[in-house]
């Protein structure tokens, strides 16, 4: 006799990576990086998302400031 074996189902993995990548990606992006300065004196490191908004927040005060310059 010869059946056939059905392949063994897998539901359920790619939730598992999601997860896995998420929390990496979170991992990474929350963790202080040492060397890159402190944040308002404290002498801690600064994280990833830190230094992204302050590069916001940066070109949002140059921009702001351009626009307010008289034509």
């Amino acid at each position: 006799m010869n059946y056939k074996r059905r392949p063994a189902r897998q539901r359920g993995q790619s939730l598992m990576e999601y997860v896995v990548v998420c929390a990496a990606l979170a991992l990474a992006l929350f963790v202080p990086l040492p060397g890159l300065g402190d944040t308002g004196g404290t002498g801690a490191p600064r994280t990833a998302v830190q230094i992204l908004l302050d590069g916001f927040r940066n070109a949002y005060d140059r921009f702001s400031y351009a626009l307010s310059l008289p034509s």
